[in-house]
């Protein structure tokens, strides 16, 4: 395709990934999820469209600590919260 990659610094925060490419120190990837962090910044998002990438959560928690009654009964909303979000019936 003729593009050439130079890699420059690589960051992680995502605010900081923000604010280098508002100050014209180069482009960033971010999650979706970024998008409200970009709000009233000098920064354009468009969409990554090929290949499409899923994003996959995960649940921690402190492995000296028993999970909670509450802490149960929340992930099992967010599994199915999420499942009929994405049209996934696994869960429905």
């Amino acid at each position: 395709m003729g593009v050439v990659y130079t890699c420059g610094q690589i960051v992680k925060l995502l605010e900081t990934k923000i604010t280098l490419v508002e100050a014209n120190e180069g482009i960033a990837a971010i999650p979706s999820f970024g998008r409200n962090a970009c709000r009233n910044r000098k920064v354009t998002m468009s969409e990554l469209i090929e290949p499409d990438v899923n994003l996959n959560f995960y649940q921690i928690m402190n492995r000296g600590s028993r999970t909670s009654d509450e802490a149960k009964e929340f992930k099992g909303f967010l599994k199915i919260y999420i499942a009929n979000w994405a049209g996934i019936s696994k869960y429905q």
